[in-house]
């Protein structure tokens, strides 16, 4: 029987970087550095074949994500699925950018459009117990995903709605609306690559140029804001001029694009007038 640390160097083959310890630890039920320190020792056959499983459905092209039902983000753990976009630290940006909009110890009306797995909600409401935060996404499937990862987050202050953008809203107004929307033209090659082969398509493409999801976010935004609430987006690192250009045409203000720690263009923020 090879011993972890034997195994570790020859799965390392053909997966990315990480991927190999991030399987063997699921495999194995214990914590990533565990692996570290017991490197020597030799995992049991029900383990091995258990790793061998996921290491060939790995090389095969499925996500870790997928195959541990895991991801971390933020200050914790979430479930995801083949219905949820896995989530990346790219967003983090989105939700350090929120937070710094979202005053502590006073109620606030929150909402997270395209919510998926839930993470930026879950992170807001964390950070912001006092806030309400409404969930929303047009699947069902990663619906029950996010309402699970808010049970087992015990954050009670999220409410779920089922619905495109701001269709389950209708008739309220809010603080802040964030959202991660699928910004990847239809036909993008990159589609058809990497993790991006497995993920739902809905939570990546929209229309010939990426944006037809934001601008229909964007157009509804002075709808369903505070005067001075504030919306933000992110999107790919091409198209901040246009999606200022869209919240613009809006009517927001005070229009910006921050930028990802690769200092390209990421998050773009803009609130309503008043206040």
């Amino acid at each position: 029987m090879p011993r972890i640390d034997e195994l570790l160097r020859a799965a390392r083959e053909g997966t990315g970087p990480g991927d190999a310890e991030a399987l063997l630890a699921h495999a194995l039920g214990r914590p990533h550095s565990w692996l570290y320190a017991h490197g020597d020792e030799e995992p049991d056959a029900e383990a091995l074949a258990a790793f061998d499983t996921l290491l060939a459905r790995r090389r095969a092209g499925e996500p870790v994500a997928y195959l541990t039902g895991r991801r971390g983000f933020w200050r914790f753990d979430v479930a995801v699925t083949a219905d949820t976009l896995i989530p990346r630290p790219e967003t983090e940006l989105l939700v350090e950018r929120a937070l710094e909009r979202l005053s502590k110890g006073i109620e606030l009306e929150v909402a997270d459009l395209g919510t998926g797995s839930g993470v930026i909600a879950l992170a807001l409401a964390m950070e912001r117990p006092q806030a309400r935060v409404a969930a929303v996404d047009a699947s069902k499937a990663a619906l029950a995903v996010a309402r699970a990862n808010a049970e087992a987050l015990a954050l009670p202050g999220i409410g779920f709605h089922h619905g495109s953008w701001y269709a389950p809203l209708a008739g309220r107004r809010f603080d802040l609306i964030a959202s991660n929307p699928p910004y990847i033209a239809d036909h993008d090659p990159h589609l058809g690559q990497g993790d991006l082969r497995a993920e739902p398509r809905t939570a990546l493409a929209s229309g010939a140029d990426g944006l037809d999801a934001i601008r229909e976010i964007a157009a509804g935004a002075r709808d369903h804001l505070k005067p001075g609430g504030w919306l933000l987006v992110e999107h790919g690192w091409e198209q901040g001029v246009a999606v200022r250009a869209l919240f613009e045409a809006s009517g927001l203000i005070d229009v910006a694009t921050e930028r990802d720690l690769e200092q390209r263009d990421r998050v773009t923020l803009g609130r309503a007038p008043g206040r």
